[in-house]
């Protein structure tokens, strides 16, 4: 699962990709939003953790990854 997070005054989007479900990582960002520490904790698929605070998060992009074709013929 591909997630893509906006943060406050940085130019790019932060982009991960992660082996837990839409509802599992929605879930994990709800809690986040909630909790009074306020910090967001999700790992990627080779076990790298990002750590964002909840009052710089701009959104959350849950989605499936866009494979990019190559190539000139038709599918």
């Amino acid at each position: 699962m591909e997630v893509k997070i906006g943060v406050h005054n940085a130019t790019r989007e932060l982009v991960l990709e992660s082996a837990q479900s839409p509802e599992e990582i929605e879930s994990t960002v709800r809690a986040a939003l909630a909790d009074t520490d306020g910090l967001l904790d999700l790992a990627d698929e080779r076990g790298r953790r990002l750590l964002v605070r909840t009052e710089h998060l701009t959104y959350v992009e849950i989605g499936e990854p866009v494979e990019r074709r190559v190539g000139f013929g038709t599918v």
